[in-house]
């Protein structure tokens, strides 16, 4: 069997100068995170070049499966929101080991995994209202916006209002807001690979101001995974009762990669009558990506909704995503490029907050006039930034949704397993969490 076989070229009517530049386009739009997911992840401890070579390796491994096995032009990497809440809730807030933070990451991988051969792997995603997967998606957006506000310095502590408005004056800070504006600029008329193009025009604005030092070579050979491969502590999640943080990763993870590749997977004309073709190998592909990024030292991987500007352009089976991958392999030699932009917040800062901002998107599914649904929503989206945690604002969504139901006579109308659910997240929030 021929490549244009296996790819099922005919019959989704594509061809391989059309699926190359989808994978191209594709590549373009999410290389951003070769460099915003070390710099995220090295403020824990982690060695920097070791994430960069365990991101790229990851983000290859699962892309690959996805093409070859699930044959869907959906590109896989870790997960923007997932990297913040394993750097800044759970290592830096919670004083977690970054090891023990791996750990729960594999722990979580190995049930997904587990999960997606199974039909438990549905009940568990048609268990949680589409308000509350809204909610959750939409926190996590502005979770890792107020962190890249932060990183700018942005939004800086105050005495009197706890945050407040930083200074303007302050060179870094002030190229963070021309650099959110060269990118904003950049999406605004659809330019393709915008945000690691703002990257790029930010940098050089930089290096002329003289807040940017070259590194004396811009590549090299894949270096530091000896510093952060097969480093997680499985044990020690056991030890400390992260059982929370798992279940986090899990859900997050979950029905984040199920609704990206639905809807990709809809944009592409893929699903017939309903139905996800193959939908256990591609799940399978999240899965495999992620466990084996935990074993490489990265944070969950999830499917890409920037897959979507490779559809846009074309892209209809895995080739695109072999493309991808294959592009993934030769920016294993720029670890000195990416070390050069992730040293600015300038440079990095906008990307968080623009992404943040692509994740209020769902919003808009949530019906704000039916209060039960709605209110635990907006919790869920209030709680996740102010609290700094991802799984306090999922908790206290999961325990005020079956709540509301229940006083309004409609507890029969929530599934089964979000009474567990709300019980586990009572002991965790009420009982362990300090």
């Amino acid at each position: 069997m021929n490549l244009k076989e296996w790819f099922k070229f005919s019959e989704r009517k594509t061809d391989f100068s059309t699926e190359i530049i989808a994978g191209m386009t594709t590549f373009v739009t999410m290389v951003y995170i070769v460099v915003v997911n070390p710099a995220i992840l090295s403020k824990t401890g982690m060695d920097f070049n070791g994430v960069f070579v365990a991101t790229i390796l990851a983000s290859m491994i699962g892309t690959l499966i996805m093409g070859i096995v699930a044959n869907y032009p959906i590109a896989i990497a870790p997960g923007m929101g997932m990297n913040a809440y394993f750097a800044f809730a759970v290592v830096l807030a919670m004083g977690v080991a970054w090891q023990q933070a791996l750990g729960a990451v594999f722990i979580a991988s190995v049930i997904f995994m587990i999960l997606s051969f199974t039909k438990f792997r549905n009940s568990l995603i048609d268990a949680i209202p589409i308000s509350l997967k809204q909610g959750i998606t939409a926190g996590i957006g502005l979770f890792i916006t107020f962190i890249g506000l932060q990183n700018a310095k942005l939004v800086v502590g105050s005495p009197a209002t706890l945050v407040t408005l930083g200074n303007l004056e302050d060179p870094m800070t002030f190229l963070t807001v021309i650099g959110l504006i060269i990118s904003l600029v950049l999406m605004v008329n659809r330019v393709k690979g915008a945000l690691f193009l703002g990257m790029i025009l930010t940098a050089i604005i930089a290096f002329f101001q003289g807040l940017l030092v070259l590194p004396d070579t811009f590549f090299s050979m894949p270096s530091g995974l000896d510093k952060t491969f097969m480093q997680m502590d499985v044990q020690g999640v056991f030890d400390g009762s992260l059982y929370a943080i798992i279940f986090t990763f899990l859900i997050v993870t979950l029905f984040d990669t199920t609704g990206t590749m639905l809807g990709i997977g809809e944009q592409a004309g893929l699903i017939k009558e309903g139905k996800f073709p193959n939908i256990r190998g591609a799940l399978l592909a999240d899965a495999f990506g992620s466990t084996f990024g935990a074993i490489l030292g990265t944070s969950p991987t999830s499917s890409y909704v920037e897959s979507g500007a490779g559809v846009a352009a074309g892209g209809r089976t895995g080739f695109t995503a072999v493309v991808v991958a294959l592009l993934f392999a030769l920016v294993l030699f720029c670890a000195p490029i990416a070390q050069m932009l992730a040293s600015l917040p300038a440079v990095t800062a906008p990307s968080l907050i623009i992404v943040g901002f692509l994740m209020m998107n769902g919003l808009r599914k949530i019906d704000w006039n039916d209060m039960e649904e709605a209110f635990p929503a907006f919790l869920v989206l209030l709680m996740m930034p102010l609290c700094y945690s991802i799984t306090t604002g999922v908790g206290i969504g999961f325990i005020i949704y079956p709540l509301l139901k229940i006083f309004r006579g409609k507890a029969a109308q929530v599934h089964p397993l979000m009474y567990i659910f709300m019980i586990l997240f009572i002991v965790q929030l009420g009982f362990l969490n300090h």
